[in-house]
């Protein structure tokens, strides 16, 4: 599916189409952490999971309608301190600028949707019954973060003495008519995933990073009133295409460890 750029939303807008049941979570096990590598720790957040079963009345003519999940970051706090060296960050430039309110979470390839398997049913009119489809998404992350500051060698001294992260999003459950590209919002949900882990540097590896908070996870908020959608949310790029990779020294300049590939 391309950019879709002229796409009109109808927040309020239900068009008979009833949401049988909706079960959003996210998993109460605890952030795991992997020492396993010399180089890099990697982390391993609880999952996000929304799943909708959702009826669709009669297609009376040859429309074609697609309902699925659509997730926006609206923030991205993602920060690595290396003792008095520096901090390493990624970073959703457009957001942290304050030039766009959420960057698309898409897959990357079928915009606006999270993805194209169970993210997103699709039904060919006309049909002459109802249709009863379940669409359902999940999301977690999984970093690696280099022991030593992102700009050394595999040599380098470890220094990662922390690591802290706050990442929000919206998902909306949306049923879009592909033949006259009108959108209708279902559900809007809300949820984050926030994370402080603490690295001593100078203990053997296995035993240097500690989860400080949270290990209960807040759970997502399914709001009583719908958000709209943001244009950017919509289309190309996404958050993966988007972000960056910045070191910043305590002295010295900031550089661009890893652009953004969009």
């Amino acid at each position: 599916m391309g950019c879709m750029q002229s796409v009109s939303v109808k927040p309020n807008v239900y068009e008979n189409i009833a949401i049988l049941e909706l079960n959003t979570s996210i998993d109460t096990n605890p952030t795991v952490i992997d020492e396993s590598s010399n180089v890099v720790l990697r982390y391993r957040t609880p999952y996000f999971r929304a799943a909708a079963r959702v009826q669709i009345p009669p297609v009376t003519s040859k429309e074609i309608w697609t309902v699925g999940w659509i997730q926006a970051c609206n923030q991205m706090d993602f920060l690595n301190y290396y003792g008095e060296e520096g901090v390493s960050s990624w970073e959703l430039p457009e957001l942290k600028n304050g030039h766009s309110q959420a960057i698309s979470d898409s897959d990357g390839v079928n915009y606006p949707w999270y993805g194209c398997t169970t993210e997103m049913f699709t039904i060919v009119g006309p049909t002459n019954r109802n249709t009863t489809l379940t669409v359902s998404m999940n999301d977690n992350f999984n970093p690696s973060v280099t022991w030593s500051v992102p700009t050394g060698t595999v040599s380098s001294p470890s220094l990662l003495s922390s690591i802290r992260r706050d990442q929000r999003f919206t998902t909306w459950l949306v049923a879009t008519n592909e033949s006259t590209a009108e959108m209708t919002l279902l559900r809007t949900i809300r949820w984050k995933m926030q994370l402080a882990i603490s690295v001593d540097p100078k203990k053997p590896l296995g035993q240097r990073a500690q989860l400080l908070e949270p290990f209960t996870p807040d759970q997502p908020e399914v709001l009583t009133k719908n958000e709209p959608i943001p244009p950017n949310a919509l289309v190309h790029p996404n958050a993966n295409d988007a972000q960056m990779l910045i070191w910043r020294p305590t002295r010295g300049e900031s550089v661009v460890v890893i652009p953004p590939k969009c």
